[in-house]
């Protein structure tokens, strides 16, 4: 992957820095057992539809200290605290010599696309997610969350929250995905397809918790769809140019995070009633459903009849 050198990067939704305990919710990426120390996965989900539920009532969620201070659009203000970890990504040359700088350039990418495909494909007007990166733990509004958790969306701070040594430590290391340059990019483009589904009240409709056919699987599976929408837009660009090799690096991503393939990973036997995320083979599908087919209509995970 590689960015036109000459293009100018923005990094106004994008911050660094965090500090807190453990625990925490929203929309996160599988792992073994749960989490990097341990628990299930099913108790994710859980938190999942309570913050579904408590957004669809029109409710917003405490602030780990007790209070909000929110912002016009949601967001909890008294977060904003950033470090200067991107301020020195400027273009795409920088980004393409920073991973730091990627990750802003990956961000501003998948903003052009949305801002443009949503409306034109649904009567939803587009509004961007921030994205944060931070170490060790940060307080959402979700709760506290630690680096256990994995990457993740809140959706009551339309925000995607991201420990970056989960790329090396736990989808490489632990759930042994090849790597590559595109391994972050389409985790980014997941959790921004949560976003998507937040601003369509798309997660209105989870209702079942787990199970191979599950609410909460389709849920999953509509965002590695919207992923490979993305790519399909990010590789016809004029802004990034994919290699023959972040494909599939992208899809070999997807089936390290897959049920199945994380449950073998725990020790356990494969267990779909279980499943939160889908299988390793229906998330590489349905990424591919969104590469190839490139439509909101034909990502829509709720109306098919086999996933």
């Amino acid at each position: 992957m590689r960015f036109n050198p000459k293009a100018r990067l923005d990094t106004s939704r994008v911050g660094d820095g965090g500090g807190g305990g453990g625990g925490g919710g929203g929309m996160r990426i599988p792992m073994p057992g749960g989490t990097r120390a341990g628990g299930g996965i099913g108790a994710v989900i859980i938190v999942i539809l309570f913050l579904v539920l408590q957004q669809c009532a029109g409710g917003g969620l405490p602030s780990p200290g007790g209070g909000t201070d929110t912002t016009s659009s949601g967001t909890d203000a008294s977060r904003m605290d950033d470090s200067e970890r991107y301020a020195n990504c400027k273009t795409g040359a920088d980004a393409n010599t920073d991973e730091d700088c990627a990750r802003v350039g990956v961000e501003n990418s998948l903003v052009a696309y949305w801002e443009k495909t949503l409306p034109e494909q649904s009567d939803v007007a587009f509004e961007p997610a921030t994205m944060r990166t931070f170490s060790g733990a940060v307080g959402t509004g979700c709760g506290e969350a630690s680096s256990d958790v994995g990457p993740f969306y809140c959706p009551p701070d339309k925000r995607i929250y991201l420990d970056t040594t989960f790329f090396r430590d736990v989808l490489e290391g632990q759930l042994g995905g090849q790597g590559g340059d595109f391994v972050e990019p389409y985790v980014i483009g997941h959790e921004y397809g949560h976003h998507i589904q937040n601003l369509m009240g798309t997660m209105g409709q989870v209702r079942t918790q787990q199970g191979a056919d599950s609410d909460a699987v389709r849920l999953e599976l509509q965002a590695d769809c919207y992923a490979g929408m993305w790519t399909k837009y990010a590789e016809d660009s004029e802004f990034i140019t994919l290699d023959d090799t972040d494909v599939p690096e992208a899809l070999d991503s997807a089936k390290a995070v897959g049920d199945d393939r994380i449950q073998q990973k725990s020790g356990q036997g494969v267990d779909p009633e279980g499943w939160t995320h889908g299988s390793a083979e229906q998330r590489m599908a349905w990424f591919t459903t969104g590469y190839e087919q490139g439509t909101l209509e034909a990502c829509d995970t709720f109306a098919a009849d086999q996933l």
